[in-house]
């Protein structure tokens, strides 16, 4: 499974790239208002360390504005993928973007009907938000499952990047349902690295080997 860094923050992204795990990141308006600098300069910069897939949002609302908006955001670096949100006029965009070859990852996905037929549209990754139907009582990692059994079932190309993820759980069930990737915020990839008995057993170890001679 790959993993991606769900943030526009370059101290968090650089980090997480020097540990040797980071595939792409994914933004949205939200988090690139979070930081100060330009529109556009970070997204570069974060390109650059990135060796993967950088999602940025488009905000036009009709398909003829998003695509000229998406082809601007595709300029800005050969690993942009544009993130358009699922609705009529979306799709209608992501047709005729795919086939000039920009990659567009489909967000705000809560429905396998939504991912359906943005994957029949061309689209490049579906972003189902599974913490945001866990939090309306909504099993949100039952929709990753019918989604990747959709896909098998058809051989689409598209990949399945599980997102609103707010816990270490969350991103093992993804792994287990065999999703393409993860989008994780940088917090909850923290987590994934800790666990208790690894500190109690890195302490004793180094208690003993204080004991060593040498």
């Amino acid at each position: 499974m790959k993993i991606f860094l769900d943030t526009a923050n370059l101290d968090q992204i650089k980090e997480a790239a020097s540990w040797g795990i980071l595939d792409g990141v994914t933004t949205n308006p939200t988090l690139v208002s979070k930081e100060n600098m330009k529109f556009e300069d970070l997204i570069k910069k974060i390109c650059q360390v990135v060796p993967g897939p950088v999602s940025v949002e488009c905000v036009s609302t009709a398909s003829k504005d998003i695509i000229n908006e998406a082809r601007g955001l595709a300029k800005l670096a050969e690993n942009v993928a544009v993130k358009i949100p699922i609705n009529l006029e979306g799709l209608k965009a992501t047709k005729v973007l795919s086939q000039e070859g920009i990659k567009v990852n489909t967000t705000l996905i809560f429905s396998s009907n939504q991912a359906l037929l943005a994957a029949k549209a061309g689209t490049a990754f579906v972003s189902p938000f599974i913490g945001r139907l866990d939090d309306i009582s909504h099993e949100g990692m039952g929709l990753v499952d019918e989604i990747m059994a959709i896909f098998n079932n058809y051989g689409f190309a598209t990949e399945v990047i599980v997102a609103s993820i707010r816990h270490p759980l969350h991103v093992v069930e993804a792994a287990m349902t065999g999703a393409d990737i993860a989008t994780i915020p940088f917090g909850v990839l923290e987590k994934m690295v800790k666990h208790p008995l690894t500190d109690i057993g890195m302490e004793r170890f180094l208690k003993d080997w204080e004991k060593v001679k040498r």
